[in-house]
């Protein structure tokens, strides 16, 4: 079983920037896309973006484009979220995740999660 771990999470003020990783136990981490999503108390876990195998396409929700940035180290097994000029409305827990599937099908929501990071909360608030 593939363990993918989160960390970097904090409470941080309106338009501050903060980065995310999340590091993969899979020693073929640069055979699967990887992708961010988020969730907030009471509603569905949404998609934030994703990224190919090997780093050169990514796909941001519209919420997020411009803000973040999604990046990987296959080296290290590990991909980064970038956030940037944060809103309260970014609040939330983020969770990251990696499939077989291509990073488009996670941002059309057709991929399966092949595995689930236990979550990072970033909290904007002043």
């Amino acid at each position: 079983q593939v363990q993918l771990v989160e960390s970097g999470g904090d409470l941080v003020q309106p338009g501050a920037s903060l980065t995310l990783s999340c590091a993969s136990s899979n020693r073929n981490f640069s055979e699967y896309a990887m992708a961010w999503f988020r969730q907030t108390p009471g509603k569905e876990r949404v998609f934030v973006g994703s990224i190919t195998r090997a780093g050169g396409i990514r796909y941001y929700a519209d919420t997020v484009k411009g803000r973040f940035t999604i990046s990987r180290d296959n080296t290290k097994n590990t991909m980064y979220l970038q956030m940037d000029r944060l809103k309260s409305e970014d609040t939330a827990l983020y969770y990251c995740a990696s499939s077989s599937a291509t990073a488009s099908e996670f941002r059309n929501g057709a991929a399966t999660i092949d595995s689930w990071g236990q979550g990072t909360q970033v909290t904007v608030s002043s």
